[in-house]
């Protein structure tokens, strides 16, 4: 486990959610490079490393921060199929505690909830804040980043090669939950550094903040 040092731009980490069985991945970058990474099924071991430990300034997470108020798509999901960005449609909270499926957003909500006495969850296009989560997606990510191409079926390769030219270290990245981990951290660092984001839907149901 790497220990808190100076570093010339913020420390970012990224969150990919699974389900109980599953549960949490998280990579922490410094200076936009790998730095840490840790793993648990308990909510509070992945706050309190992201929080405390690692000291993180801005988190981003794989998980939707808000609920579909009418049972279909949020705006975020509906703007990003729209670009032909597949993403999974979140449910209203109720439809997600009565389906087994959607354990894995119910886990995200946790997390968000565990985040938000230090870390709440803000727009971080908007001034001012300086430590916070945000909901971004892998794939969403990729798609950005290469300039509209991307393809879920290939996503171990495309993603691996993607995070190799921005120069992250995948020795430790040994599966795709750490390599989605590190997009997310990547997104979080380019927040916490202030360029150019790209936002979908809206701060009601929850934005999706990608590469702008």
């Amino acid at each position: 486990m790497a220990n808190l040092i100076a570093h010339s731009s913020p420390l970012t980490i990224g969150i990919d959610i699974g389900g109980p069985s599953k549960g949490f991945h998280a990579v922490a970058l410094a200076d936009s490079r790998y730095h840490a990474h840790f793993a648990s099924k308990d909510i509070a071991e992945i706050a309190q490393w992201s929080v405390r430990t690692m000291g993180a300034t801005v988190i981003a997470i794989d998980a939707p921060c808000g609920w579909s108020t009418d049972g279909r798509c949020r705006p975020a999901e509906r703007a990003l199929m729209q670009q032909r960005i597949f993403c999974f449609a979140t449910p209203t909270e109720a439809i997600a505690a009565a389906k087994p499926f959607y354990n894995w957003m119910l886990q995200g909500k946790a997390l968000y909830d565990a985040l938000a006495p230090t870390h709440p969850v803000r727009d971080p296009r908007t001034p001012g804040h300086t430590r916070y989560c945000f909901e971004t997606f892998p794939h969403a990510i990729t798609w950005h980043l290469q300039g509209g191409e991307a393809s879920a079926k290939l996503k171990r390769k495309e993603r691996r090669d993607l995070l190799e030219r921005l120069g992250i270290d995948l020795k430790e990245l040994t599966n795709i939950d750490k390599v989605d981990a590190a997009l997310c951290a990547y997104t979080a660092h380019l927040a916490a550094t202030g360029a150019p984001l790209h936002a979908y839907g809206e701060e009601a149901t929850g934005l999706i903040v990608v590469p702008g």
